[in-house]
């Protein structure tokens, strides 16, 4: 497996642990066009633009034209959130990026009152089951997506294995065929080491005639050079 590949699946690992961890919700105060609100904040460890994106997204699901943004600032007058209650409230909400994520946080006017972990303790549960809510469906979809990565990583690394192998027995295929030219040519080796003694052998056939040839020149010439003298004497 690559190096890449264990990398992305030891993060994958260490993200499902952390995601393992609650999202509390805590009240805080935040100031909106210089006016400070009471409210309920929820810190989610993914990218900004995508906690916005999807929140965004969600309020407009839910109330459509009634949502209104100004600078990061989400405002809805006379919407009703059944689970927090059930007649129109007036809710303000902003996304901030801090150092561990993204906080989702929103002010309610309840109508006879704002929102409060004291003052309104079980809007407030309700309010915080919503924001928790949405955590939590924002860690899904993300561990959805990571699981998808991880499956594609995954199959990528058995393609990889596959690969490998195939290329091993390619390897093995161009070992034999190595091995079958080697026999070939030692067999080769061979004729031609036969035919250079046979070569050799005909070398010295050759010699031995030719000092016979000589032998029959030198024998004529001697018998010829006699019968020349001999012709001389006749009288």
């Amino acid at each position: 497996m690559k190096k890449g590949v264990l990398l992305s699946l030891l993060m994958f690992v260490l993200t499902v642990a952390g995601y393992a961890q609650k999202s509390p919700v805590d009240e805080t105060e935040m100031a909106i066009k210089g006016i400070p609100r009471k409210g309920q904040r929820v810190t989610i460890q993914l990218d900004s633009k995508r906690v916005d994106e999807s929140w965004k997204k969600q309020l407009d699901t839910q109330f459509g034209s009634k949502v209104k943004a100004d600078k990061g600032v989400y405002s809805m007058d006379g919407v009703v959130i059944e689970d927090i209650s059930k007649t129109p409230i007036r809710v303000i909400s902003k996304i901030d990026a801090t150092p561990t994520g993204t906080s989702v946080w929103w002010s309610i006017d309840l109508g006879n009152a704002y929102l409060g972990k004291d003052a309104t303790p079980v809007q407030w549960k309700s309010a915080e089951k919503y924001l928790k809510d949405f955590a939590r469906m924002l860690y899904r979809e993300d561990l959805a997506v990571q699981v998808a990565q991880a499956e594609r990583s995954l199959l990528s690394s058995q393609d990889n294995h596959m690969a490998v192998i195939q290329k091993s027995d390619a390897i093995k295929k161009d070992i034999e065929k190595n091995k079958l030219k080697k026999a070939e040519i030692q067999q080769q080796l061979a004729q031609n080491a036969a035919e250079l003694l046979q070569y050799n052998n005909l070398i010295d056939l050759n010699l031995k005639e030719q000092e016979a040839a000589r032998t029959d020149i030198v024998n004529m010439r001697v018998a010829l050079e006699a019968v020349k003298e001999r012709m001389n004497k006749i009288e």
